[in-house]
């Protein structure tokens, strides 16, 4: 049985930095390209951006572009997220997901690429 554990996060200040991981167990995470989403407080969960199989490749969203840092390390089954410039909109629970595919930006921003999801871990930016 696949799992994906987040960690991380916490309160941060703006203008500050965090790395959030997220572990795969019960598969070698080098099967899944994996992606990160994140959902605001009354919104709906959006992708923030993703990374291929072995690192090759990465996708942004434009609101995290230059400020947010994907990348993983296979041998630790381990995929990070470094979020620096902090700003209090970043404010959200941040998830982890999984996929069996890979595409244009567009295609990895869809929920429905991903299979397994972790439970998600909260960032709080302070002003």
């Amino acid at each position: 049985q696949v799992q994906l554990a987040e960690s991380g996060g916490g309160l941060v200040q703006a203008g500050g930095s965090t790395r959030l991981s997220c572990v795969v167990s019960g598969r070698t995470a080098s099967t899944f390209a994996m992606g990160w989403f994140c959902q605001a407080p009354g919104k709906e969960r959006e992708f923030v951006g993703a990374i291929s199989w072995v690192g090759t490749a990465t996708l942004y969203q434009d609101s995290v572009k230059g400020r947010f840092t994907i990348s993983r390390d296979n041998a630790k089954n381990t995929v990070y997220l470094q979020m620096n410039s902090l700003k209090p909109e970043d404010t959200a629970v941040y998830y982890c997901a999984a996929s069996m595919t890979w595409g244009t930006r567009e295609f990895m921003g869809f929920e429905r690429r991903y299979t397994y999801w972790g439970q998600g871990t909260q960032v709080t930016v302070s002003s």
